[in-house]
């Protein structure tokens, strides 16, 4: 295990969160003195979620540790949301000892095989001089391609033996990212250099391949809009004259879904045509060309096939994609700066109203003060419900890693285990999780893993009391059953379970009170180093926009 503590420094783990179990005993003892801070968690799920935080913010492959059995069963759900989102992770587990794996000794489960559909990666070590190569290679698989969670199960006999080990002479295994091909770079160019309309379709692949600077510099030599998806938010500045919103039936803009369908070529890179980014696919599709980049070979057709497929990292392939244009010494084309006045003119026409000032609070009121207070540099956490979908309608991000969301596994409870990943990663930084009274409560024991190791940020909570985003789905059924969440007056009381937890909170019911909570937020939380709640009571039966295609979403409030 010694071994393994050397392996996980040296591949840039300076921060563990996990929960120490007698099967996992010989690893920690390794971790003693080692230089790795380690955060004792609630639950196991926290800790991936925490790992998983970390890995977004950092870009660095976050580590989660667990004991035997329901330890393992428990992060599934963080394998799975960090392997939806191609988010770098390691979950090591405790094992019984080998020899008692086929006799359903005490917490023996097999966690290999249980993991395997949410993993790249997920083995057992069965002889302990094959440990730190295993090791290295969970770091090289994580890392590579499209990246993902790996998970390793030591069993105990096996972490308690010594082998022949010389650290000094080891060193992380190279991760070779693909080239796209020239000749298609060139195609590439050519249809981009073709379209009256063209587009720049962001996902979380440029983020992943720290590609930002490519992405402005490409859209600023070719003069192309880029929007972005959920996913990609963050990596495009929304105050760029080129920024064209993000698309979608439910995450989206009005004048984004508009402008989109407006366009005759998308150019989409590192984007996985999500079914709630893309709705209708006859919609979505069109008439438009569709070029699609990504590191994945197989997500190449997955959804539908594109005009032009290029296998590549994000970044080599806008520096090949930047040079190919400079070699050719290709101009703007002047349809396209009509292109980007017509986006312009509809960003005019069709936005969103969030000036609301009446009592229950209006969401789209709380973004926007959200939107005004808070600086460029702050992080954002969110998970999935509709304040989730309310945050990407109206909540804007400007840096790369910045604004985080479970994208497409959407785990409740992400938020506060989450928001410590990224604090931890982040320590100067200024961190905010937005939340719905609903996930809040799902992992709400992490904050006592917060409150215990002085890791402050601050939680802004949209309380409608009710399953909200599944009370609107039940609409289309006719029904408002099993979703209601409110008893007393208020239901829980939010802000006493911070308190209970050693945090502070304060509930708003008036719009007028939301700017001075965030700011005594802020201040509480630089204060007692610990996490605080502003509590925000919105209308109970509020509805999101949304639609089954871009062309058909529905507006619940007055527009402008």
């Amino acid at each position: 295990m010694q071994a393994v503590v050397d392996v996980l420094i040296s591949e840039g783990v300076d921060t563990a969160f996990g929960c120490p179990g007698a099967a996992i005993l010989p690893l920690y003892q390794a971790m003693q003195g080692s230089g790795i801070e380690h955060l004792v968690v609630r639950h196991e799920e926290g800790a991936t979620h925490m790992a998983d935080g970390w890995a977004r913010t950092t870009g660095n492959v976050g580590v989660a540790i667990g004991t035997s059995g329901p330890a393992g069963t428990n992060m599934i759900t963080g394998l799975y949301t960090a392997q939806a989102d191609s988010i770098p992770i390691l979950c090591i587990t405790g094992q019984a000892v080998s020899t008692k794996l086929h006799q359903e000794a005490f917490q023996a489960v097999d966690i290999v095989e249980i993991a395997k559909p949410v993993t790249k990666w997920a083995v057992q070590v069965k002889e302990a001089a094959q440990a730190p190569w295993i090791f290295r290679e969970a770091f090289r698989i994580a890392r590579s391609g499209r990246p993902g969670p790996v998970l390793i199960d030591l069993p105990l006999d096996v972490q308690k033996q010594e082998i022949e080990w010389d650290a000094s002479i080891d060193a992380p295994f190279p991760v070779v990212s693909p080239a796209p091909s020239p000749v298609r770079v060139e195609r590439a160019l050519d249809l981009l250099l073709a379209a009256e309309r063209p587009l720049i379709l962001a996902g979380g692949g440029v983020l992943l391949g720290e590609a930002s600077e490519q992405l402005r510099a490409v859209a600023e030599r070719l003069g192309v809009p880029v929007g972005v998806t959920l996913m990609g938010k963050g990596s495009f500045p929304e105050d760029h004259p080129l920024f064209a919103g993000m698309a979608g039936i439910q995450t989206s803009q009005r004048w984004a879904n508009a402008a989109f369908l407006e366009s005759d070529l998308v150019l989409a890179l590192g984007a996985r045509f999500g079914d709630r980014h893309t709705g209708a696919l006859d919609v979505y599709r069109g008439d438009r060309k569709f070029i699609h980049v990504d590191i994945e070979p197989t997500q190449l057709g997955k959804v539908f096939g594109p005009d032009l497929g290029v296998v590549s990292d994000s970044r080599a392939f806008l520096e090949a994609l930047l040079a190919a244009a400079d070699d050719r010494g290709a101009p703007i084309d002047p349809r396209v700066p009509v292109w980007v006045n017509r986006i312009a003119e509809l960003k005019r026409e069709l936005p969103r109203r969030e000036d609301f000032d009446t009592v229950p609070i209006k969401a789209p009121r709380v973004f926007k003060e959200i939107n005004e207070f808070y600086g460029e540099d702050t992080y954002f956490v969110t998970a999935i419900g509709l304040y989730q979908i309310w945050s990407g309608q109206f909540q804007r991000a400007h840096k790369p890693r910045h604004y985080q969301v479970c994208g497409q596994a959407g785990p409740l409870g992400w938020e506060i285990p989450a928001a410590i990943g990224v604090k931890k990663a982040r320590p100067d930084a200024e961190v905010v999780g937005v939340v719905g009274d609903y996930s809040f409560q799902f992992l709400v024991e992490e904050l006592a893993v917060a409150a215990q190791y002085d890791v402050p940020f601050v939680l802004i909570m949209l309380n409608n009391e009710y399953l909200g985003l599944i009370r609107q789905a039940e609409q289309g059924y006719d029904m408002n059953f099993q979703v209601d969440l409110h008893y007393d007056e208020y239901g829980t009381d939010n802000v006493k379970i911070m308190e209970a937890y050693g945090c502070s909170g304060t509930r708003v019911v008036e719009p007028s009170e939301i700017r001075g909570s965030l700011e005594w937020a802020r201040k509480e939380a630089d204060r007692t180093g610990r996490p605080v709640l502003v509590e925000i009571m919105i209308e109970r039966e509020a509805n999101a926009a949304m639609g089954t295609a871009l062309d058909n979403v529905k507006e619940f409030e007055p527009t402008p």
